[in-house]
């Protein structure tokens, strides 16, 4: 494991100086040879740690915005194709790269050829017709704006703030871009050349930012988010509006209704319930559950999350979307193998409880996983309970007086 930690942070730092080195006046072509073997493989979640740390070490936004195309162009063809599950129509990230086909097809077989058209002849015909596309191709900022008010503000509650800086950066750039060439066209004055220059500048960043999401953000996200919350950007998409199509189907997801299968199976809904040590009704037992000082989690026997804390201060996010959902499907992609892991202990009597903990900026995250069984021993599901200790950790000495 010490290798592996050793040698990202290796890579990190070897990233790092490729982007230095670039800002530093070196070429493309003579970072990428030098860098060959170092890149290769790179993912996109270290390119957004690197870019990070760049933040962090000082390095201004704007620094990185104006390396953004350059880098770009040094991990084209270098990022591994990530393993994320498969997108189905109606999935937010399938109808964003729905968009992109559309936007690409309306470049290149719409607006490149009037393009040509008006380099060949600045007729007023000619000139309508770029107005036409460059008014559809404002559909972009629909695209951007779910983007940025949707699938951002997820990844920096991660702690994944740099790349989103970044890109909404070049989209404003674009969006400027977009409105200065219609008003040109409007007003046009016969600087021909001019105005050809800046749509094919404008047509460049667009195909860039496209790369950089498909290549870098989407996988970043799918790795991140996990699937209640791709459930409320879904929910909330339709309120913004969709670029140039619109999306093939409803994202439908298959849940078990787990009140109406408690009622099946002789459970109470609502009233009291009848404990080996006492009894309480079910307004005490949800408040009860609400003042615990961590974050509790259910998941049955056959693996569908049942119930959790709501809490005041949750540490995870996580919507009611969750309940009914197969427990795989509420977690990245890259950390179910672990969940599986521990259910399958739990279930084969390997192991009864499992703990991790991590540092989350001025927070220490306990996290623990018990089995839970019944007097025969047979398993029922797994609790995870979640508690930032960092208070505790702080204590020291005794405290036997009331606080004022």
């Amino acid at each position: 494991m010490s290798e592996l930690i050793n040698n990202r942070e290796y890579r990190q730092e070897k990233l790092k100086e490729v982007i230095r080195e670039l800002h530093a006046g070196k070429t493309v072509e003579e970072v990428k040879v030098k860098f060959a073997e170092v890149i290769e493989g790179v993912s996109p979640r270290e390119i957004s740690e690197m870019e990070v740390q760049l933040v962090k070490e000082g390095l201004p936004i704007e620094e990185i915005q104006n390396l953004c195309d350059v880098h770009a162009a040094v991990f084209k063809g270098t990022l591994d194709e990530i393993h994320h599950p498969e997108q189905v129509p109606g999935h937010p990230i399938y109808t964003m790269k729905k968009e992109n086909e559309a936007i690409l097809n309306l470049i290149d077989e719409s607006l490149m050829p009037k393009l040509d058209e008006f380099r060949k002849e600045d007729s007023e015909e000619n000139i309508s017709s770029l107005i036409q596309d460059i008014n559809l191709l404002w559909d972009i900022d629909k695209h951007y704006s779910r983007k940025e008010n949707l699938i951002f503000p997820y990844l920096e509650k991660y702690g994944v703030t740099a790349p989103p800086k970044v890109m909404w950066g070049v989209d404003d750039e674009v969006r400027q871009k977009l409105k200065g060439i219609k008003l040109d066209l409007v007003n046009y004055t016969g600087n021909k050349g001019e105005l050809v220059g800046k749509i094919e500048n404008a047509i460049e960043q667009i195909r860039e930012m496209v790369f950089k999401e498909e290549s870098i953000l989407f996988p970043m996200s799918l790795e991140t988010l996990v699937e209640d919350e791709w459930i409320q950007i879904y929910e909330e998409s339709d309120e913004i509006g969709f670029a140039l199509i619109t999306p093939e189907a409803d994202w439908k997801l298959k849940r078990v209704d787990v009140e109406q299968k408690e009622e099946e199976d002789g459970g109470i809904k609502g009233g009291y319930v009848k404990f080996d040590t006492g009894v309480l009704n079910a307004e005490e037992l949800n408040a009860i559950m609400e003042v615990l000082p961590g974050e509790l989690s259910f998941v049955d026997k056959d693996d569908i999350v049942k119930f959790f804390t709501k809490g005041e201060h949750r540490i995870f996010a996580r919507t009611k979307a969750v309940i009914g959902r197969s427990v795989e499907n509420c977690h990245p992609h890259t950390s179910v193998h672990i969940v599986e892991k521990i259910l399958d202990d739990f279930k084969t009597g390997k192991k009864d409880s499992e703990d991790f903990w991590i540092q989350m900026k001025d927070m220490f995250i306990l996290i623990r996983f018990f089995a839970v069984r019944n007097r025969d021993g047979e398993y029922l599901g797994t609790l995870e309970y979640v508690q930032n200790i960092a208070p505790l950790m702080e204590l020291t000495g005794e405290k036997r007086l009331l606080s004022e």
